[in-house]
């Protein structure tokens, strides 16, 4: 009996020293985890329940052991992470600073995908490729960028900084800076030029094909009322 309340005490203190040492190295991801998802009442809450913070730290041992060549190990311990959190980021791809996955269940980064800095990422996203070619084959996204939920950016394209992808948008092209890409395949609009902001609000955003389907009918009606 006393063993077993030794090795609970262990455990405890190995615990605790594990979510001390993520507090202090990934303070600034659990701070824009704050920031951006209002229901995070607490750092705690962030440190200890959040399957994309948890998801992240795996990514970053990962990759510091693929950058050592150490390829089976990370991927394993990227698997390990998938299996914990719903949420397959590989070892190979490189993410930024404050980096955030809303919920993130279903979220898959490919292996040369390039994440910049102050990214969110919604549910069910992908960065993936389009073929079985070496050599770089997924996105490179770049820094305040947003992606909607279940929205696919896929091959070696380029997301411009401060853009926003909408919910379940399919991106196969390059998009430029301060763009909003909406439906399938993507398509871009521009808000007057100004920076995207991080308001969550992924539905409402303009859809130019809507917009000119709304504006025939229009035209239809009138010339009807004629």
């Amino acid at each position: 009996m006393v063993c077993f309340i030794n090795i609970l005490y262990i455990l405890l203190v190995l615990f605790v020293i594990k979510q001390t040492l993520i507090a202090i190295f990934f303070y600034s991801d659990i701070r824009a985890a704050q920031k951006r998802d209002p229901a995070a009442k607490s750092f705690i809450e962030v440190l200890l329940l959040y399957q994309g913070l948890h998801a992240l730290v795996a990514y970053r041992i990962g990759h510091a052991f693929y950058k050592m060549r150490l390829f089976f190990l990370a991927r394993w311990l990227s698997q390990m992470a998938r299996w914990a959190t719903g949420i397959e980021i590989h070892p190979g791809a490189k993410i930024g600073k404050r980096f955030f996955i809303d919920h993130g269940m279903g979220v898959v980064v490919g292996e040369t995908a390039i994440i910049g800095d102050d990214v969110l990422l919604y549910q069910g996203v992908t960065l993936g490729g389009t073929g079985i070619e070496q050599g770089k084959r997924h996105p490179t996204v770049g820094n305040n960028v947003v992606i909607g939920t279940g929205a696919k950016v896929l091959g070696n394209i380029t997301i411009g900084d401060n853009s926003y992808i909408g919910a379940n948008a399919v991106v196969i092209k390059d998009v430029p800076p301060n763009s909003t890409v909406v439906g399938v395949p993507g398509r871009i609009t521009k808000q007057d030029g100004k920076k995207m902001d991080f308001s969550l609000d992924h539905i409402h955003i303009l859809d130019p094909i809507m917009q000119s389907i709304e504006e025939l009918q229009k035209r239809i009606d009138n010339l009807e009322k004629k």
